[in-house]
């Protein structure tokens, strides 16, 4: 979209705006709902997103948008922005799936939201001459990749002032329950390690005294933490898998592996939960005589609300008749699950909203119910509405000076008192 300057400096009152938002993402909801069903239709693992990559990279480039792709060195990663001078907002895109039941997170919605929104920005900032950028930022590999994580490490965030996405949530989850979603949902900090036992391999009849059993020191660790789990907090979570036992039922195994993922409600936590699995291992490598090997994995941080940008958004909602959960209480906005949103939390202010799309009993994210509901029509609809609320936001920031240094202030102030806590 060539950038044309207005023929008088404006700029649009909040009503004028609000109209053109909700107009643009009409006039391109038959585009939007085509990227949508594309992909949905075609899942893509992280870091494998190439189709899903290409066709938003083609329909913002037949309209008009410059679009950098591959962008800052991630094959599946790409960058809209639009406009010049004063504030950055960002609106994050998501389309990875998951191995085996494809988008049952939903990230073809997530996508199409954050494209819609961004659009609808830019045309807003096609009519204004306020300074002010608006970006679209795909960002691959949320799932397990970490690939707003890596993006971090390239600059991608550098001099953002606000980020946003919204993630699709089955409307029957207790925090949105009798609301069209949620602006301040609560995630969890995550962090995943791998290990590897060592032992020595025997014959387990023949001499089985000179063996050292690796599986016995996986299994031994596995059943440490289980009975962990009852001196641990509410908020925390352990999982884990034997993802390797060994090969053969005649040779005494030498070398087990395991994958363990630990939640808890703050970085400092999950951090202090991981060292108390870690005892585990080590202590059922001295038991069994093995040796073991601990590496860590990618880091999730919980999400750090801002409770300027939540409070805009649910306002947002509100007048557009679709109001939506905020009520900035643990007990209440807390989602157990976790994603690369809040390491972006700690770099910049950020949202991380949560829409509803109907689905049936007991179809939460990653389950095959989920997926099937992800690509209906009404999950559609509520994407566009969702969309809506972000823009509005978004154009906010953009606009309203006071507006943005609220944002500011309320990142700093959070930042200020962690730092202290």
């Amino acid at each position: 979209m060539a950038e044309e300057a207005p023929p008088a400096a404006k700029v649009l009152s909040c009503i004028q705006a609000g109209r053109t938002i909700l107009q643009a993402i009409e006039d391109f909801a038959e585009d939007l709902k085509s990227l949508n069903h594309e992909i949905h239709s075609c899942p893509e693992l992280a870091f494998e997103e190439f189709q899903a990559h290409d066709n938003i990279s083609s329909l913002l480039e037949q309209h008009g948008f410059n679009v950098t792709r591959h962008a800052y060195g991630i094959e599946t990663s790409l960058e809209a922005i639009y406009g010049s001078g004063g504030r950055l907002v960002t609106f994050n895109a998501e389309y990875d799936a998951l191995p085996g039941i494809g988008h049952a997170c939903g990230h073809n919605l997530l996508a199409t939201a954050s494209v819609a929104a961004f659009i609808a920005v830019a045309y807003i900032v096609r009519e204004s001459t306020t300074p002010g950028r608006v970006r679209l930022l795909g960002t691959p590999a949320e799932e397990g990749g970490g690939g707003k994580i890596k993006l971090i490490a390239a600059g991608a965030f550098d001099g953002v002032n606000a980020c946003f996405l919204n993630h699709p949530i089955p409307a029957t989850l207790g925090p949105v329950q009798g609301y069209s979603g949620i602006a301040d949902p609560l995630t969890d900090a995550t962090t995943k390690v791998s290990v590897t036992f060592t032992g020595k391999a025997a014959h387990p009849t023949m001499a089985p005294w000179q063996g050292k059993n690796a599986l016995d020191a996986a299994v031994l660790s596995h059943n440490a933490i289980s009975m962990l789990r009852q001196q641990i907090r509410p908020s925390e979570r352990i999982h884990g898998v034997i993802s390797n036992g060994g090969t053969r039922t005649n040779i005494i195994t030498e070398t087990a592996c395991m994958e363990y993922q630990f939640r808890a409600d703050s970085r400092p936590a999950v951090d202090a939960l991981r060292k108390r699995v870690e005892n585990c291992f080590y202590g059922a490598a001295t038991a069994t005589g093995c040796s073991v090997e601990i590496k860590e994995g990618l880091s999730y941080a919980e999400m750090r609300i801002n409770k300027v940008i939540c409070s805009e958004f649910a306002a947002a909602m509100e007048g557009l008749g679709s109001p939506v959960a905020c009520k900035f209480q643990d007990a209440v906005s807390r989602v157990p699950a976790s994603g690369d949103q809040g390491n972006v939390s700690y770099v910049c202010p950020a949202f991380h909203g949560g829409f509803s799309i109907p689905t049936g009993k007991g179809d939460f994210n990653h389950t095959p119910g989920f997926a099937t509901a992800s690509g209906t029509e009404e999950a559609f609809q509520a994407t566009l509405e969702a969309a809506k609320g972000m823009a509005i936001v978004g154009l906010k920031v953009l606009q309203d000076d006071d507006f943005a240094t609220r944002v500011r202030a309320d990142f700093d102030e959070d930042c200020r008192r962690r730092e202290e806590s």
